[in-house]
């Protein structure tokens, strides 16, 4: 026999909520987990950035150009741009969320900072296609 009485048990969640099963931090799990990530590998992509650009500090133009372009070495450097441009965005949204508190700044502070990372990585990304894949598309 089914219990038909009323639940006694105060709660401030919604129905809704309390179907779906979650609580204040539906997303900002993914949110820290993401940019832990992030971070832990940024690691080993800024160090492979930070020799790849000591490695081309005494080269000419064209001895850089062909460092560039090696397939390894383009791809290391896009891994970075991703990482970085994305944990710069999650890193600026935390403190966009949390010292902003007015509703309409704080979307089109949010709505600019992911703007920013998006122009920021798509240049980045152009650079090092045109630079690595140059030689191929002349």
């Amino acid at each position: 026999m089914a219990d038909n009485r009323a639940d006694t048990r105060v709660s401030m969640r919604t129905p809704l909520a309390r179907v779906k099963g979650l609580g204040a931090s539906g997303h900002g799990v993914e949110h820290w987990w993401i940019h832990r990530m992030t971070a832990v590998s940024n690691i080993p992509l800024i160090i492979s950035f930070v020799i790849i650009i000591a490695a081309l500090a005494g080269s000419s133009y064209e001895e850089a150009i062909a460092i560039i372009s090696h397939p390894l070495i383009a791809i290391i450097l896009i891994l970075a741009v991703i990482s970085v441009t994305n944990h710069m965005r999650l890193g600026m949204q935390i403190v966009i969320e949390d010292y902003v508190h007015d509703k309409g700044p704080k979307i089109a502070a949010v709505i600019a900072n992911n703007f920013y990372a998006v122009i920021v990585g798509v240049a980045c990304l152009y650079a090092i296609l045109k630079v690595s894949l140059g030689r191929i598309l002349v």
